[in-house]
């Protein structure tokens, strides 16, 4: 599934918004909102990116350590690991943990995409078909003595049309704050009323 499967028509560009927001541990967060279409909205929210400095940072203190302690015991080996074991490790951090944006494409009639792009830019893609939602809700947890929030999709349960079978939590990584939360929800519930309202008004008819 494609965000290209609800583009605009030609010569008609997506409406763009972009607000700035922060995390629950107070992180600069920024939330762009694209409308495709009347039923088709992309929301994103983008983080930081890694800075050089830090990196190198944390590199030069690795590499510090390890010929501190090639100096005492001079092995060779010391060296060779460190320059091993941080390589790997960044390759790991940047390909598996660091993401720097996480989307959220509602499309009223096929469903919701969920993607997250990693500082790598590796890209990990969930779709949920429509006829899966049963809504779109925020929850409250309590974490560290804390009370968080976070957004997430109910899923329906085949046996039991008004029970849930499955709790998708959404934008894990970016943890933005309820006034981020809400302006999602608002938009995420404004295209899932236009899908319930649709079969009243093709009844009515």
């Amino acid at each position: 599934m494609e965000a290209g499967s609800c583009r605009p028509p030609p010569g008609c560009p997506p409406a763009v918004e972009e607000r700035p927001f922060r995390s629950a541990s107070g992180e600069p967060l920024a939330l762009r909102r694209r409308q495709h279409s009347a039923s088709c909205r992309e929301l994103a929210l983008r983080r930081p990116r890694l800075q050089l400095r830090s990196l190198s940072a944390v590199t030069s203190a690795v590499w510090l350590a390890a010929y501190g302690v090639f100096v005492l015991s001079e092995n060779s080996m010391v060296l060779s690991a460190a320059i091993f074991i941080t390589l790997i490790g960044l390759i790991i951090y940047l390909h598996f943990v660091k993401i720097d944006q996480e989307s959220l494409l509602v499309i009223g009639s096929l469903g919701i995409q969920v993607t997250s792009s990693y500082a790598s830019g590796k890209e990990s893609t969930t779709f949920i078909e429509m006829c899966r939602v049963k809504d779109v809700v925020i929850n409250e947890a309590i974490h560290m003595q804390k009370v968080i929030y976070y957004l997430c999709i109910l899923l329906k349960d085949p046996q039991d049309p008004q029970g849930v079978s499955e709790v998708v939590p959404l934008f894990q990584s970016s943890q933005p704050r309820l006034d981020c939360l809400m302006e999602v929800y608002k938009s995420c519930q404004e295209i899932l009323d236009q899908r319930k309202e649709a079969p009243q008004s093709s009844g009515i008819k």
